[in-house]
């Protein structure tokens, strides 16, 4: 089958694309650039030239595919609303180009601040809908879209997708914790976040995409997720050790200023199981956790810049 994939030589599309291919897959990934085209090249992939903001390239990415896996963002939490905005577009045109094709798309959400102080499971709906939403409330807008013949996937990933190269949440935390000489965690620390490897939601995308090619799954959400929930103040303490600056609370009405926009989200409890998703995919999570890629290394040298 001829997958399209936008995102596709980014940290997770990058791990998902050679999954893809493995399962004999034939995937042509968005590009908007020569770097990025050559990378999907070299993984064995083609090349379709476009951008998130290119609705047309997008339209005839997705009428020529027998699936599309969505996982490009514009990650400017500085203009976060914008950001959903393009994200709501980019959907819609895709969902367009599908309708009544019964064609998969699955499409990278997320569990930041889905069901806030309790563990959240595929069960649960979005709370978030209508364009100024977060995320431009993409996932309620794609999931309705099963009654205009599309299989909509909601890929749930949790906060922190780690590895080696990560320039995510994690790469984020370790960038301020070198700047201001500490490890900050919010009030006591107590809420937790969960994780996943970057190699294991890269396995976890090409078993969904396999599912919903197969059929329309009788639950159109998966979590990304291999440990449940961490308590912030054992990532910072982790991050602490591996820096060597010390750890300490930051206090709530502090957090902004220290963390930035990213004191919103890691000041949240957002624990998630993927239960539901282990039992129906056979995925097992086998890469390793988040504290042993922060004490192996991986977040402890400055980020390159982007």
């Amino acid at each position: 089958m001829r997958i399209f994939v936008t995102g596709a030589s980014g940290w997770i599309g990058s791990a998902a694309v050679p999954e893809l291919l493995a399962a004999g897959h034939e995937v042509a990934g968005l590009a908007r650039s020569d770097t990025s085209a050559d990378a999907l090249l070299a993984a064995g992939a083609r090349v379709h030239r476009g951008s998130l903001d290119d609705l047309d390239s997008l339209r005839s990415g997705a009428e020529e595919a027998d699936g599309v896996l969505h996982l490009a963002f514009k990650h400017d939490f500085d203009a976060y609303a914008s950001s959903g905005l393009a994200e709501r577009a980019a959907v819609e045109t895709m969902l367009g180009a599908l309708e009544g094709t019964d064609k998969p798309f699955l499409f990278a959400s997320g569990l930041a601040l889905l069901a806030a102080g309790r563990i959240a499971t595929e069960r649960d709906a979005s709370p978030f809908s209508g364009p100024e939403s977060p995320r431009g409330g993409a996932e309620q807008l794609a999931l309705s879209a099963a009654d205009r013949g599309v299989r909509p996937v909601a890929l749930r990933f949790a906060p922190t997708v780690h590895g080696a190269g990560d320039h995510g949440f994690t790469a984020v935390l370790a960038d301020i914790a070198r700047r201001t000489g500490v490890a900050g965690y919010v009030g006591d620390g107590s809420n937790r976040w969960p994780a996943v490897h970057r190699s294991d939601a890269g396995r976890l995308i090409a078993l969904a995409m396999d599912e919903a090619l197969a059929g329309a799954p009788a639950l159109p959400v998966v979590h990304a997720v291999a440990e449940e929930g961490l308590p912030t103040r054992a990532i910072a303490a982790a991050l602490g050790e591996a820096l060597g600056v010390p750890t300490a609370s930051i206090p709530a009405e502090e957090a902004a200023d220290h963390f930035g926009w990213l004191g919103a989200f890691f000041s949240a409890d957002i624990p998630a199981s993927s239960a539901l998703t282990r039992e129906r995919l056979g995925w097992t999570p086998s890469g390793p956790t988040l504290f042993e890629d922060i004490a192996a290394g991986a977040y402890s040298a400055a980020p390159v810049s982007r």
